[in-house]
């Protein structure tokens, strides 16, 4: 379930979504990086400002889900998709695994609005892969023969680590990565129902 091992190929035509997502992060890093834009405009532009959120730009709200503030964290999160991301997608449908997706990362962004200080800025998928993270606890609990005893035990694991290295690691954004966690749970508990 969480080993690969598809072609590029066949990655990209039975995961999509995740392989869209995936390219998006790419391109969006490049940019930021490639002197293609003066003075750092793109991650000035598109980063999570709370300041300029409240000030209507409010399509930081989002942007902020597909980009990263340097290579490792943009690598990171990307294979953190491309290993949790297919199940899910798989699972879902390409519908619902956006809906999922994207609201977790919406809700995860709308938190750190509410409870960040107001400079307080912010870019990342953690909070939207903290949803699928979510997602699948409430499959785990709610919908046992989903997943084997053995991928089960995987997610929670490493759902564990992951929350654990939120609280340790310098320069994350804490708020995101709860609420995200707690609205991808909250979605796959209501579409249990």
């Amino acid at each position: 379930m969480f080993t690969r091992t598809e072609s590029f190929r066949e990655f990209i035509r039975f995961y999509p979504l995740v392989s869209i997502i995936v390219t998006i992060h790419i391109i969006l890093f490049l940019l930021t990086i490639l002197p293609i834009f003066p003075n750092q405009w793109f991650i000035e532009t598109f980063s999570g400002v709370n300041l300029y959120i409240m000030e209507g730009e409010v399509w930081r709200l989002i942007t902020p889900t597909f980009m990263h503030s340097g290579f490792a964290h943009m690598l990171f999160n990307s294979f953190s998709l491309v290993l949790f991301g297919p199940a899910l997608e798989r699972m879902l449908g390409g519908g619902r695994f956006l809906f999922v997706y994207l609201l977790s990362g919406l809700i995860a962004n709308v938190a750190t609005l509410l409870l960040e200080p107001l400079t307080y800025t912010h870019v990342g998928s953690s909070g939207a892969i903290f949803g699928l993270f979510g997602y699948y606890i409430a499959i785990i609990i709610f919908r046992k023969h989903m997943l084997s005893k053995q991928n089960s035990q995987i997610i929670l694991v490493l759902c564990v680590v992951s929350l654990i290295m939120t609280f340790f690691q310098p320069n994350i954004n804490i708020t995101a990565h709860l609420f995200g966690l707690i609205s991808g749970f909250l979605l796959g508990f209501f579409s249990q129902r």
